[in-house]
């Protein structure tokens, strides 16, 4: 039997299990008891572990990202430069773009950006300031190309 097929077999045989067979299984998989009795909650989990076993888990980066990301969902985020988008020039760059005849001047600051005066926490914020319509901030300033273009 593969991997790819053994890995199969295990996952079907979750759903065969009983919870109290379920709550066995992650004793084995995780060395400590089940934190719960939700049969939807334990064939989820052990069946992540399960792959995570056979195939690996995510890589370091990726690990640290999801963390970040929980912090910041869950309201406990610590403010991070490495949270930001690569699209994004580094605090203290100047964006400009003429809008119906106007210059525009944004600052990118280490948390949003600034622009007459005016704090926002995205760039489609200062792009519907400026035009009055929803635009992707990343293509308002140039910084994205269009996918036609970028072929």
């Amino acid at each position: 039997m593969s991997d790819n097929e053994t890995v199969l077999a295990r996952l079907a045989d979750l759903k065969a299990m009983s919870v109290r067979q379920l709550k066995k299984e992650w004793r084995g998989l995780f060395g400590t008891a089940a934190p719960n009795n939700s049969r939807t909650f334990l064939e989820a989990r052990l069946a992540y572990r399960i792959q995570e076993l056979a195939f690996g888990g995510p890589d370091r980066a990726t690990r640290r990202m999801l963390d970040l990301l929980a912090d910041e969902a869950a309201g406990t985020a610590v403010p991070r430069r490495q949270m930001t988008d690569i699209r994004l020039p580094v605090t203290g760059t100047r964006l400009v773009r003429e809008w119906d005849g106007q210059e525009h001047t944004v600052t990118v600051l280490a948390r949003g950006f600034e622009w007459e005066g005016r704090r926002y926490k995205s760039l489609s914020a200062v792009a519907r300031a400026i035009s009055g319509t929803n635009w992707n901030g990343y293509r308002f300033f140039g910084l994205r190309t269009r996918k036609k273009e970028a072929g």
